[in-house]
Order: C-alpha cells, then structure tokens, then sequence
C-alpha cells in the first residue's frame, strides 16, 4: 500500500509538472501563448461583465538578435530571463505577463479604470527594460517596441486584441526605424 501511494503521488507531481510545461514558457515560467489567450478570454469576460476596459500590449525587444550574435544564446537567454523580471516587477499582480516566443511578451491589463492607465504602464514597462542589463561582467542594453490596443475599441476577442496590439507595435517599430534611417 505505501508503494502505491508513493506510485501515486509520484505520478501527481509528473502531472502537475507537465500541465505547468504545457501553460508556461521554460525558460521565463511566464505563462504561455495558450494560458495567455485564457487569461485574456477571462480579463475580457470580466470587463464585458462590469463595463469597464481591458489593455493588451504586445512588446518585442528590439535589435535582440544582435545580443545574440554578439554573445551567444545562453547570454540571450539571461537576458530574456532579466527583462521577463522587470516586466513582472511594473504590472499588478491582477495582470498577465506572457512570454509568446523568442522575444515577444503580451501584457495584459485587466479592470483598467483609465485608459491613460495602459499607456503609463507602458512606458514604465520600456524605462525598466532600458535600464543596462549585466550578466557575467557584460553590460548590455535593450530596448523596447510597445504596441497597445484597447477592448472595446480595438477589439472585442482575444485574438483581435493581440493582433491589434501587434500591429499597433510594428507601426512604432517602422516609426523609430524610419525616423533613425534604419
């Protein structure tokens, strides 16, 4: 009997692991692209409910790749892992921050009593993100492209938002390279 409940609970903790592999990005343990879209479809149920607005931003990081190249994925990693903390540290623990793949994150802003409110958080977000970064003696520096859309005015489901929010970054992206003739 003790070696099945041992079996048991062996098999609770590999399941409770692979659900949390399945939802979360290995290497941030930010929630990933599929917890992203719940929290969302929720955050959007919840401002429908009580009339209120709901923010999703979508940012990339900009010129990563160069870090990369520079110094090595693992480097890059450490990084990513660096700006995932900071992003954390500027949004409410009512918020989602969501790694989507390589160097993009979503943010999503749930019961925002302003809509000014999405936009300051932003900036925070891309200050925090700007600040040096330093690993292993290295120093290095990142920026950040920030796109927001707004339920309802931008959208009203969770995959509109994002690609509004997407959009809305590329456009700011174009903006800086055009304006620094990139």
């Amino acid at each position: 009997v003790q070696q099945l409940q041992v079996e048991i609970e062996e098999r609770e903790k590999i399941a409770a692991e692979l659900d949390f592999l399945a939802n979360h990005d290995a290497l941030t343990g930010l929630p990933s692209l599929r917890l992203c879209k719940d929290r969302l479809d929720q955050s959007l149920a919840d401002a429908r409910r009580n009339r209120q607005t709901s923010a999703v931003m979508f940012l990339d990081l900009d010129e990563f790749k160069n870090i990369n190249d520079r110094y090595g994925h693992e480097f890059g990693d450490l990084v990513l892992k660096a700006t995932a903390d900071r992003i954390r540290e500027e949004i409410r623990e009512t918020d989602t921050v969501a790694r989507i793949g390589g160097d993009e994150f979503v943010i999503i802003l749930s019961s925002l009593p302003e809509d000014n409110i999405a936009e300051r958080i932003a900036t925070n977000v891309i200050k925090q993100i700007a600040r040096p970064i330093e690993i292993n003696k290295i120093e290095v520096a990142v920026s950040a492209s920030v796109g927001i859309s707004l339920y309802p005015e931008n959208g009203t489901t969770a995959e509109e938002l994002i690609r509004s929010a997407d959009k809305a970054m590329y456009k700011i992206k174009m903006e800086r390279k055009e304006k620094h003739g990139i």
